[in-house]
């Protein structure tokens, strides 16, 4: 068994199919084949079940492609952090992170970041969800994920960072644009601006609302808050949504925000698969990003 049949068979049961893995790997399928023959061989076990789309793995399969994910994303992470340890301060920082992340929470920190360490790597991989950036973080496509805090997720460490308060935004011409705070119970009836359904934020806000059966009268959703906000200041309806550092009022006039303290505060921040593996230039940038968070 070596750590090619090892990366090769857990590059199989991710894609599900041997010919898009020969692919990816320029190999050819035999060749791929082979390296799970071997795995079977010594293990004495059918680790992949053919099917007529591809594979699929096997009870042991399975065991097999936990373990080997975790122990290569690992030896992966290791052997970053000794280029590091090579390079000094140059090597890549790889973040994952929500559509809207860089300009709201980490415009003034990249700059900062940027100016100390020129020759560092910054590379960002934009998703739709928490759960997605969680997703890349087990797969060891990136060091960071910036993310909504959730439930624990097991192979993930999160750290909140900051918590958000939580605001309606109207047009300013909407019948409840006059008013100084709002109560939840007042959301009901509203023609509201949905997130997606997988989405951290509107799961923590559904879990608030008494009345989450506003969706019914949801006509328009989109994939991220700022999104959300441009369609309220455009009269398109209404949005809850967590008040964002950088949004300046003066800077929106037709938008107005109405705060709703009867909401708990959303919490965003970090999510790593382990603190003490990052690599230092991945460790600085994290705490840079912290650093800049206005109070």
């Amino acid at each position: 068994m070596t750590l090619d049949d090892l990366r090769v068979f857990v590059a199989a049961c991710e894609a599900g199919n041997l010919s898009a893995v020969a692919r990816d790997l320029q190999r050819t399928q035999s060749a791929i084949s082979q390296h799970v023959r071997r795995l079977e061989a010594e293990l004495g076990l059918t680790l992949l079940e053919r099917q007529s789309r591809g594979v699929v793995p096997t009870q042991a399969g399975r065991i097999l492609h936990r373990a080997a994910a975790q122990g290569i994303g690992q030896l992966d992470q290791a052997l970053r952090r000794l280029r590091d340890l090579r390079e000094g301060e140059s090597g890549t920082v790889r973040i994952t992170t929500g559509a809207t992340t860089v300009r709201h929470f980490m415009a003034d920190a990249v700059v900062a970041f940027r100016r100390r360490h020129p020759d560092v790597h910054l590379e960002f991989r934009t998703e739709t969800s928490s759960r997605s950036c969680f997703d890349a973080l087990a797969a060891n496509e990136a060091d960071l994920g910036w993310i909504t805090i959730s439930t624990p997720v097991r192979g993930i460490e999160q750290r909140p960072v900051l918590e958000l308060p939580w605001v309606l935004a109207v047009h300013v011409n909407h019948p409840l644009a006059c008013r100084e705070a709002i109560d939840p119970g007042e959301l009901s009836g509203l023609q509201p601006i949905r997130l997606p359904e997988n989405s951290a934020g509107r799961a923590h806000l559904d879990g608030q609302l008494a009345h989450p059966a506003t969706e019914p009268n949801a006509t328009t959703s989109v994939a991220d808050w700022d999104t959300a906000m441009l369609l309220a200041g455009l009269d398109a309806g209404t949005a809850v949504v967590p008040a964002l550092p950088g949004w300046q009022a003066t800077e929106h006039p037709s938008l107005r925000l109405i705060p709703i303290p009867g909401l708990p505060p959303l919490a965003v921040g970090w999510a790593v698969r382990q603190w003490d593996a990052l690599s230092r230039p991945a460790l600085e940038f994290a705490e840079t990003v912290v650093a800049h968070q206005r109070p």
